[in-house]
């Protein structure tokens, strides 16, 4: 069905797909500049409706991958443009085969915004804080971090230590940061077997939290995001 009749399915239909063209677009199928065909041709093309087609486009655009103008129609926006840290668009990038300095990017990132969000944590944690790092930890020893129970485990205690720095704007940040927490670690087990048992890292971090010892909390989350690198076969940039 190519006509505007079947409104009832384009919310399935037009996050499917997105996601194919966002995967194509993320992975350099669809290259920067590429121009889409016209509404009408494309939705043929793809065998669903304007409507359909027209949501999937503006679900694109947000993430600023797109761009659509008057008379000039739709076309790939340059990287620059993209939104790197929606949730998205990391689970795009990682579907494939995620250039190497982009992972390096996301573990610089890593390293500006959660050694300082462990200090802040260690001054302003609450007991509801320690109890969710706690129980993400014990989930992370129960299930090990191959078992996709253990990866969400291991967003959660990182999660939990940006809300425990009690920060709106780092807080804000705790999707994207969980998002890149689960892709890498998705990734990393995709590529290495695990070298080594991450969680007493983790529970260093943990310890120093509880201790409200900011400067060895700090510490403790550059010293987990190094090793982290370091498991997927990758150094830090000069």
């Amino acid at each position: 069905m190519t006509g505007d009749d079947d409104r009832s399915f384009a919310p399935r239909i037009h996050g499917i797909i997105a996601h194919d063209i966002g995967v194509e677009i993320v992975s350099g199928v669809r290259q920067p500049g590429t121009v889409f065909g016209g509404e009408i041709e494309a939705s043929e093309a793809l065998g669903i409706s304007r409507t359909a087609y027209r949501e999937a486009i503006r679900i694109l655009a947000a993430k600023g991958l797109v761009e659509s103008r008057p008379k000039a129609g739709t076309r790939v926006t340059p990287r620059s443009r993209w939104n790197l840290l929606d949730v998205d668009v990391l689970a795009w990038t990682f579907e494939g085969e995620p250039d190497t300095d982009f992972i390096i990017d996301l573990f610089e990132l890593r390293g500006v915004i959660e050694p300082a969000a462990a200090a802040f944590a260690a001054r302003r944690r609450r007991d509801v804080d320690l109890a969710e790092m706690h129980d993400a930890l014990e989930a992370m020893r129960r299930y090990g971090l191959k078992d996709a129970r253990g990866q969400t485990a291991d967003q959660r205690f990182h999660r939990a230590i940006l809300a425990a720095a009690r920060n709106e704007p780092l807080a804000a940040l705790a999707n994207s940061v969980g998002a890149a927490v689960r892709w890498t670690t998705t990734f990393k087990h995709r590529k290495h077997a695990l070298p080594r048992d991450p969680l007493p890292d983790h529970e260093r971090v943990h310890v120093a939290i509880v201790a409200g010892d900011a400067v060895a909390a700090q510490r403790a989350m550059v010293e987990l995001l190094r090793l982290a690198l370091g498991d997927m076969g990758l150094a830090e940039r000069e």
